[in-house]
């Protein structure tokens, strides 16, 4: 069951006070001023935040308090004020009416522009089978790169079993990460949203470093870590968003293949906004962004590298907002490229 945000009493608190003013308006003035109408406003803007039901309940409970301002009013003409209570009572009922109908079409445009976004993720067999060998390859190129250290870790003289053994569990790590991937593209054919959950932004991080350490430290790449204290939990699909970091990582270490060694630096920010939203950003020294269209990165099948497919940004893209967030990109005053994406927390999502 979800929990109650706790704006909704001061939402609630908020009503009372307005039509009590109203009832009391419509109670002490004559007949002829329609006071009830602006029980209207009140569904207006309630709607927003009240179920289909509780708005049904407020539009009684309005056009009672209606009802009972005309018994209890002593200054007019009967008639007029018999006529006018109707009419207060009529509109009640059409702007009820009419707030349903457009919470409803709301509602399901929104439905409409998620199955739209799920099935142009996969609207053809040639960009899902490229979706899913892009997606695939960071998983298994990491397999390779540690099973290559394994092998020389056990090649000395005598071997060296722990580090043979670290390298054999982040080959499992990464076996277990590509089956991941492979169940999420799976799901996204099918229709399937996000398994969105509560989880820890900086532990998905580290672990995704971890994961990375081997292709790092083949490139000479220092890592500068900066993890947000006291970071709330985000809320979203945690492989989905860790693929996305996962991508961010290597394609900072490729931006940086021409760069010195001595300058190959990935910086990584957690950071929580105050407002509901966690974010990182992950910053290489690389050879940057193009200088107009900083956005056209995360277009499909666009870019800048010689063998690349133009995917890895899009599907991050598509990852992040699916998840509720968004991701951009941004060319830093030193140079390089810096790109940042947002996750709503757990406490916020409730909230929604």
């Amino acid at each position: 069951m979800p929990s109650l945000s706790p704006r909704r009493p001061l939402v609630v608190l908020a009503l009372i006070i307005v039509m009590a003013a109203i009832f009391l308006v419509d109670t002490v003035t004559d007949y002829a001023v329609a006071a009830a109408c602006f029980y209207a406003a009140v569904i207006l803007a309630a709607s927003r935040r009240l179920p289909p039901r509780g708005l049904i309940v407020l539009a009684a409970v309005c056009i009672a308090l209606t009802g009972l301002s005309f018994f209890l009013t002593r200054f007019g003409t009967y008639r007029i004020g018999l006529v006018n209570s109707a009419i207060g009572m009529l509109v009640i009922g059409i702007t009820t009416y009419l707030a349903l109908k457009m919470e409803a079409a709301k509602a399901a445009v929104q439905d409409a522009q998620a199955r739209l976004l799920r099935v142009a993720r996969a609207s053809t067999v040639g960009e899902l089978t490229t979706s899913i060998a892009h997606e695939v390859n960071q998983p298994l190129a990491a397999i390779a790169s540690s099973a290559e250290a394994s092998q020389r870790w056990l090649a000395q003289e005598p071997p060296n079993l722990d580090k043979a053994r670290q390298t054999i569990a982040r080959i499992v790590a990464d076996a277990h990460r590509a089956s991941d991937v492979i169940a999420r593209i799976r799901g996204l054919t099918q229709g399937a949203a996000p398994e969105r959950q509560a989880f820890d932004l900086n532990l998905a991080v580290e672990e995704m470093l971890a994961l990375s350490r081997s292709e790092l430290e083949q490139h000479g790449v220092t890592v500068a870590l900066v993890l947000g204290s006291d970071l709330p939990p985000a809320h979203a699909d945690r492989v989905q968003v860790q693929q996305v970091i996962g991508n961010l990582i290597l394609n900072a270490v490729d931006a940086m293949s021409d760069t010195p060694v001595s300058e190959r630096r990935l910086s990584l920010l957690t950071a929580y906004d105050g407002r509901g939203h966690v974010s990182l950003s992950v910053r290489d020294r690389g050879v940057g962004l193009p200088s107009e269209q900083t956005d056209r990165v995360f277009d499909a099948f666009w870019t800048t590298k010689a063998n690349g497919l133009g995917l890895g940004l899009s599907l991050s893209r598509s990852m992040i907002e699916a998840n509720g967030g968004h991701i951009r990109a941004e060319r830093p005053a030193g140079g390089g490229a810096c790109f940042i994406f947002e996750l709503p927390t757990a406490t916020e999502a409730a909230h929604a």
